[in-house]
């Protein structure tokens, strides 16, 4: 008879892998909605209740702030590719995943800029909406210093 490895996972095991295939998969709907300047796919992704702190010369950077920086870019088509590198998993619960990631975003003129990020993705209260939407999960982000 074959001896085969049995691998044992806890449940925590499991659902730490949950969160962190929820979490990339935020990530790459994230990288490629803006990608392909999707405007519309972008910002569902992003919660209305997002708060983003620690951008350079800015208290806070609220949905509305955030959706016209992302029209005026979409528009001017000056993004080329957005991608992220780096995954760490912070914590998760039933309702949230934090994790740290790298967001690096490549502008047309071949510039590269690169920030490191905090980003909470969160079940919306709203369920309707993130049906509607077609993603139970949107996104709250600061900058990591």
């Amino acid at each position: 008879m074959k001896n085969i490895p049995i691998r044992v996972v806890t449940e925590d095991q499991n659902l730490q892998e949950v969160d962190t295939a929820i979490a990339r998969q935020w990530l790459a709907d994230s990288a490629r909605t803006a990608s392909a300047l999707d405007l519309q796919a972008h910002m569902n992704l992003i919660s209305r209740k997002v708060a983003v702190r620690g951008v350079r010369d800015v208290d806070v950077v609220g949905y509305e702030a955030w959706e016209k920086q992302c029209r005026q870019e979409f528009a001017d088509k000056v993004l080329e590719k957005v991608f992220y590198r780096g995954f760490k998993l912070v914590v998760a619960n039933d309702k949230q995943i934090m994790f740290k990631t790298i967001e690096c975003i490549k502008a047309k003129d071949a510039e590269i800029v690169e920030h490191g990020l905090e980003v909470v993705i969160a079940k919306e209260d709203d369920a309707a909406s993130c049906l509607k939407r077609k993603s139970p999960m949107t996104a709250y982000a600061r900058p990591l210093e």
